[in-house]
């Protein structure tokens, strides 16, 4: 789709706007231009740098230098005006893509998964959640795994059950009394 300017910068804010949490630049791309075609990739960096120059969004540091963008007061101010210049299918399209994606791009942003060699032959699983807009992780754990095949079944597990490990270990090791 071919949009102007303009159109593409209050998407992405109708992106964000629709998404309901901060974003990384990778997520942002991905949804506008890999998965959905609605912004060209490289307008769509540019178009990013514009908006945050325009204070419209801005960017936070979270984990390990990853930076996310967020709607500022005057983003949303800016995308309640002029959102009905997004065209009205685009946006019903938006706000479906939305709603069938945000618990997978919440994922894959708050649950972090890597494993590295340990020097006995085996591997080292790192697990991590991370809270929206925190740069030092909620949770960590580091398990040993035999093979390099049982590591990154570890790594792909948690991203779906990172929630219910978490619970699990604070409500049985943390006081709430």
């Amino acid at each position: 789709m071919n949009y102007d300017a303009v159109t593409n910068k209050l998407i992405i804010l109708f992106v964000m706007e629709k998404m309901e949490m901060p974003l990384t630049e990778n997520s942002i791309i991905e949804i506008c231009s890999v998965k959905n075609n609605w912004i060209n990739y490289m307008d769509c960096l540019d178009l990013l740098y514009q908006l945050s120059e325009a204070k419209l969004i801005y960017k936070t540091e979270c984990k390990e230098g990853e930076m996310r963008y967020n709607l500022t007061f005057e983003g949303r101010d800016c995308l309640s005006y002029f959102y009905k210049k997004v065209p009205a299918e685009l946006r019903d399209e938006i706000t479906e893509y939305s709603k069938a994606n945000r618990l997978s791009i919440k994922q894959s942003q708050e649950y972090y998964a890597n494993y590295t060699d340990a020097d006995d032959g085996s591997y080292l699983v790192t697990l991590r959640i991370y809270e929206s807009l925190i740069s030092s992780p909620l949770f960590e754990i580091q398990i040993k795994a035999p093979t390099r095949q049982s590591a990154e079944e570890a790594c792909k597990k948690w991203r779906q059950s990172a929630p219910n490990f978490y619970e699990y270990i604070y409500e049985n090791l943390v006081s709430t009394d």
